[in-house]
């Protein structure tokens, strides 16, 4: 008999479960309230990254000036030549353009697709509200809980679209702002204030470590913030918000030190929370935690043995790619098929700043407090010919590797298109490779993946100086 998959939710988590389940011949329903491929498509990882793309043809000009190539008449760049409305309009359009797609490719794959808001309503029941308030009751033998997350908002502040800015907002703004502020200096903060900073707006950076980017490689994000200052960013650190007021056409941030930000713009990069609210979760006797997230087990599966979820409602590892692989992973393990638990200890991912910060794997403080004795080694790429070419040569590859048998356990790169240069030590780590193999791979000469190649042979030579690793 045909197995009934309903699914809340069309973000990477969603579709990328209802095309695997359509493969696997169930009968398919997605329901969202808006174009599948959802906030990370419509609003956040696709238009974001291509707002940063836009941003960085700011650098291009500003290189091809200093190696000679220039149009005629052509002066160095200024904030004045960006058109942010066609920009903003444009990356929105990109979104919609993915979006298209996705629904596109779902469709002709045979999966049924609502435009409403769906919840657990009864035993393998889902009630979906649609658009005019009709409703509908669907049987489901599986139903996977995808719905997402959304920009927090904190009491002392309220988004307004015009000054007081989240995220999504920020592509309809008129204009660069003229000084803008950034409360939060996580991958998100760092973003947007490189891009905005790109684009010719004054930007100060609100962070309340001493170090920007907290979670990623402490030396990553030193080099991050020498770039930013390097380019005119004010970063505030220790700094913590705690009041937000318009005042006419600026915005007054109130530090907790008592001091005060006076800006033309603020912008609110303080986390997501997790879309799990509505969705009648008390109905079949699944809790939310203390972050507001769906727990699950390794295959995605909550407390109610026949409802999973996948993504940021889970309020996890918020990243697109790990979304769709737990939505993957729920729908082959409802239907029967063998399955791998995800690796976390195999996770990529990027800071899409310029430069790129890419991770992958364990850190060296996650593999010792695993028990595993780790090794590291650091190349920068001053020495890069690639690097030089490109004037790009701010950053450095670090892999981690471990003691003994010389399996790569992690690394970081941080260069332009670190995004891309990740992905040698992302195979080495997930397939276990030691450093040796990642050594004795041949590399493009001159390429940027050449350094890392040449950093996992320093490595090599380090833990294995007799040449007996295999």
């Amino acid at each position: 008999m045909q197995q009934r998959i309903v699914i809340l939710g069309g973000g990477p988590a969603g579709y990328e479960a209802a095309l695997v389940a359509a493969e696997l011949d169930a009968d398919v329903t997605v329901v969202a309230d808006e174009g599948l491929g959802g906030n990370c498509v419509l609003w956040d990882c696709v238009p974001s990254k291509a707002l940063i793309v836009a941003s960085e043809a700011m650098g291009w000009m500003q290189v091809a000036d200093e190696i000679g190539v220039r149009l005629e008449g052509f002066e160095a760049p200024d904030r004045t030549i960006v058109d942010f409305p066609k920009v903003g309009s444009g990356v929105l359009d990109l979104g919609s353009s993915q979006s298209a797609d996705i629904e596109a490719r779902v469709r002709a794959a045979g999966v049924r697709r609502l435009h409403g808001r769906g919840r657990l309503s009864g035993f393998h029941q889902v009630t979906v509200e649609h658009g005019d308030g009709a409703t509908e009751v669907l049987d489901a033998d599986h139903v996977l809980l995808a719905t997402g997350s959304s920009a927090r908002i904190l009491p002392f502040f309220a988004p307004d679209g015009e000054r007081v800015l989240v995220g999504q907002q920020v592509y309809s703004l008129p204009e660069v702002p003229e000084h803008l502020i950034v409360v939060g200096s996580g991958a998100t903060g760092a973003e947007f204030s490189n891009a905005f900073g790109r684009f010719g707006a004054e930007v100060t950076l609100v962070s309340s470590r001493e170090l920007i980017l907290p979670t990623q490689d402490p030396d990553a994000a030193q080099v991050i913030e020498d770039v930013f200052e390097r380019r005119g960013m004010t970063i505030l650190r220790n700094s913590r918000a705690v009041t937000c007021e318009r005042r006419g056409d600026e915005v007054v941030v109130g530090l907790k030190d008592g001091s005060e930000v006076v800006g033309s713009h603020v912008l609110f990069t303080v986390g997501q929370v997790p879309s799990s609210a509505d969705l009648g979760l008390e109905t079949v006797g699944i809790e939310v935690n203390d972050r507001g997230g769906i727990d699950v087990d390794a295959v995605a599966r909550t407390s109610c043995r026949w409802v999973y979820a996948a993504g940021d409602v889970t309020g996890g590892v918020m990243l697109a790619s790990v979304a769709a692989m737990q939505g993957r992973t729920a729908m082959w393990h409802a239907l029967g098929e063998a399955v791998q638990p995800i690796r976390w200890d195999a996770v990529a991912a990027t800071v899409f700043t310029d430069p790129e910060v890419a991770t992958v794997g364990m850190s060296p403080e996650e593999a010792h407090a695993a028990g595993f004795p780790v090794e590291t080694a650091r190349l920068d790429f001053a020495s890069n010919p690639r690097a030089k070419m490109i004037h790009g040569i701010d950053g450095f590859v670090k892999v981690h590797a471990m003691v003994g048998s010389g399996t790569v356990l992690g690394g970081v790169v941080v260069s332009t298109r670190a995004s891309d240069l990740i992905q040698p030590l992302a195979v080495a780590v997930q397939n276990r490779l030691t450093v040796a193999q990642l050594a004795q791979t041949l590399t493009v000469y001159p390429t940027m993946t050449g350094s890392v190649a040449e950093c996992a042979r320093m490595l090599m030579a380090h833990l294995d100086p007799h040449g007996t690793m295999p």
